[in-house]
């Protein structure tokens, strides 16, 4: 009954094109539309509200969600943390995942990054050096990297899923792998991954990232849980 009401809410908002942030029906009017209790439109909201679809503001009234990949990070990072101390290689899954997606993306990249990208992450790469030179690449600027370069493509929905996969990945990595990054080869590889894509030499930029996430695979080895985290 419940899944039925909240199948019935989303289709109200398909139905009725409504973007994020666009009201809802009040309470009693979804009571009134859909014919069901008020105890069983709050519950149906409630785990709406869980998936990102909807949003009440308290004193307000309800309305469309922003429709985020926020559970889905939270799925995948508990996923991945969770399997790990059942003795699967999760992390790993979730670095083969972010893998294939970015290696295939290379493909619609090479030569077409516009001159304005292509200036900014020579700068990030610039900025990893600096890093590299006093320490370690921030997390950050390897970030900014990888997401300026697939900005191109214009695509919000293959950015949030990017996004998504970094967050949940760099969210469990420094509680599951001990041993740290080399920042002079962080810098190469990623220096070589840009010199290709501009280049246009698609082999030669998934070489450069199939390199980048083997020098990843390598780190991860097999680490085993702390104490501390048992």
């Amino acid at each position: 009954m419940a899944h039925d009401i909240q199948e019935r809410i989303k289709k109200l908002i398909i139905d009725r094109r409504l973007p994020s942030g666009s009201p809802l029906p009040t309470e009693p009017e979804l009571m009134e539309l859909l014919g069901v209790s008020r105890n069983s439109v709050r519950e149906a909201l409630k785990a709406l509200v869980a998936m990102g679809i909807v949003e009440i503001r308290h004193g307000f009234g309800t309305y469309v969600g922003p429709m985020s990949m926020a559970p889905m990070i939270e799925g995948l990072a508990f996923r991945t943390v969770a399997g790990h101390y059942r003795g699967e290689d999760s992390l790993l899954q979730l670095l083969e995942l972010r893998e294939a997606m970015e290696t295939g993306l290379l493909a619609r990249l090479a030569g077409e990054v516009p001159s304005n990208d292509l200036a900014e992450l020579d700068a990030l790469v610039d900025r990893m050096e600096s890093e590299a030179a006093v320490g370690a690449v921030t997390a950050e600027t390897d970030r900014a990297f990888h997401s300026t370069l697939y900005r191109c493509l214009r695509n919000p929905l293959l950015g949030e899923v990017l996004e998504a996969f970094w967050d949940a990945f760099h969210r469990v990595r420094t509680d599951l792998v001990d041993v740290p990054p080399d920042p002079k080869v962080t810098c190469r590889q990623h220096r070589e991954i840009l010199d290709a894509v501009r280049s246009g030499d698609t082999l030669r930029a998934e070489q450069a990232v199939r390199e980048h996430f083997g020098n990843l695979r390598t780190r991860l080895g097999s680490p085993s849980p702390r104490p501390d985290q048992a």
